[in-house]
């Protein structure tokens, strides 16, 4: 096959279009918001309160001193989580101990009270209790930083009045923000929509356009050039974590170039990095490593691919799920060796490990251990001490999927992985560290400490022209980035700080 023709590349279009558009609505923009919406905004004239059939009920706007308000103002606010995932208190973007998460100032205005007046789920109340932060000061109320699952919503009712000038009054300014969210992460005003949205009508523009040109282009554009394909035989070694990727990525680009072939053959980062430097045929060979390679491979050229996320991963019967830093450098020195020192269950503690070249092993140490190597294994089966060994039970495991086997079926094992293979398990659970989850929302801001890297190394350039320097080019465009994406890593472009994918920012 000489090339694809641009009828099947408009084709294609067709069908990746409104996905990237569903993708984009619902899972990008979507991902993460929070809003609010004013419903109202009311100032209360002079003549209904001095000739309105309830006169006297309007008498008690006043203060404790007799004092009427002075041109007495009603705002109803509703804050609601108008996106896609569930909003938690740790993703306001304030400062840890600040209670308060968003502040609504009225310029012009003094707030007199205010009362919550509507909740979507009635549990959301225990957020607005003595201590929450709820609250006002001259023209600004405090809210405090309420989780709330996807569509919920809680309202406020304030009742206000002049400080400076009088009606008509500028607007309520409301201030306050998520980590990881849409755009900058701010909290945006949501109105309404009713009938066909502009995007939609132009995506069906578009399709009728696919449908009307293609026959054309086809025709005037048959023997249009190939895309950037590459033939001959390429072996990937090197990173067990990353496997998932190439895998996919190596099946898809032979779908989409025959003549190309790949034998994926990853036995861990530093053994990667060893057979690529040690290979007759260096230039059919591409590895893949957890973190930047150690020194004494000069040959070697790194290429940043993507930044991935690690997790802990625990046996449930352990009954632990969240550990602080300290603890995890605890219970790998053996200071800890039953659950129920730290409030688990009493099951005894048993470390399931990779082996040393392993880049996960490498990241664990880096990131969790201050750059301290983990003692050796004293256990076989992961459950005994070996003869003559003491301590907390320690085995090694050669790959990422043996490694989560294993946690899953040693009781009150702790292991590590990759996030997103380890995430997909359902008979192990995921730890968090002091208190963060592993995304990478948390890791790109600093809060998740368990990321690393993921490097490509080519043994000298690659040549332009070769199946290595194509299928690299591969994983950097739009397909490749979607795969990248869809096994839990991010390519470094992507980054709200890209210059964590760089080799002088490495611990």
């Amino acid at each position: 096959m000489d090339g694809i023709s641009w009828s099947a590349v408009i084709a294609v279009l067709g069908v990746i279009v409104p996905i990237m558009a569903f993708l984009y609505e619902f899972i990008f923009v979507g991902r993460k918001r929070l809003g609010y919406r004013v419903q109202m905004d009311t100032t209360v004239a002079d003549e209904v309160v001095a000739q309105g059939p309830e006169s006297e009920s309007w008498k008690h706007l006043q203060w404790e001193d007799g004092r009427r308000l002075v041109d007495p103002s009603f705002v109803l606010l509703r804050i609601e989580n108008n996106g896609a995932t569930n909003i938690d208190t740790s993703d306001y973007a304030v400062l840890e101990h600040h209670k308060t998460g968003i502040n609504v100032r009225f310029p012009g205005r003094n707030v007199v009270n205010m009362v919550l007046t509507e909740l979507s789920d009635d549990f959301i109340r225990e957020n607005f209790d003595a201590d929450s932060g709820f609250g006002s000061r001259g023209g600004e109320i405090q809210l405090p930083k309420v989780p709330l699952n996807r569509s919920q919503y809680y309202k406020i009712l304030a009742v206000l009045e002049t400080s400076d000038g009088g009606p008509p009054f500028d607007p309520p300014e409301v201030v306050g923000g998520i980590k990881g969210g849409v755009g900058a992460g701010g909290i945006k005003e949501t109105r309404s929509r009713t009938g066909t949205s502009g995007p939609v009508i132009a995506l069906l523009f578009f399709l009728v356009l696919v449908i009307i040109a293609q026959p054309a282009v086809s025709y005037v554009f048959e023997d249009e050039a190939p895309l950037d394909c590459a033939s001959g035989e390429l072996t990937i070694v090197g990173s067990t974590a990353f496997s998932p990727v190439l895998e996919e990525a190596a099946e898809m680009y032979e779908d989409t170039c025959p003549g190309s072939s790949f034998t994926i053959d990853t036995q861990g980062s530093t053994e990667g990095l060893r057979r690529l430097d040690d290979a007759e045929n260096p230039e059919d060979m591409l590895a893949f490593s957890d973190g930047e390679s150690p020194d004494g491979y000069p040959m070697l050229l790194s290429r940043p691919m993507a930044f991935s996320l690690f997790t802990l991963v625990i046996n449930e019967e352990a009954g632990v799920q969240n550990l602080s830093a300290q603890q995890v450098g605890q219970l790998y020195e053996g200071e800890i060796r039953d659950w129920s020192e730290i409030g688990g269950n009493d099951v005894p503690v048993r470390l399931v490990s990779r082996h040393s070249d392993s880049g996960t092993r490498r990241t664990f140490e880096q990131r969790l251990l201050e750059g301290e190597r983990e003692p050796g294994d004293t256990s076989d089966d992961c459950l005994e001490l070996a003869p003559g060994a003491s301590g907390v039970p320690r085995c090694e495991r050669a790959s990422t999927n043996v490694l989560l086997d294993t946690v899953a079926e040693t009781p009150g094992a702790l292991g590590y992985s990759e996030a997103g293979t380890a995430q997909a398990r359902q008979d192990l659970l995921p730890v968090r560290i002091d208190g963060n989850r592993a995304t990478l929302e948390d890791a790109d801001y600093g809060a998740y400490p368990f990321w690393e890297t993921e490097y490509a190394y080519t043994h000298g350039e690659a040549d332009a022209e070769s199946l290595t320097a194509s299928f690299l080019r591969y994983l950097t465009n739009e397909v490749g980035r979607d795969i990248i994406r869809s096994h839990g890593h991010r390519p470094c472009a992507e980054l709200q700080n890209p210059m964590l994918c760089q080799p002088e920012n490495e611990v």
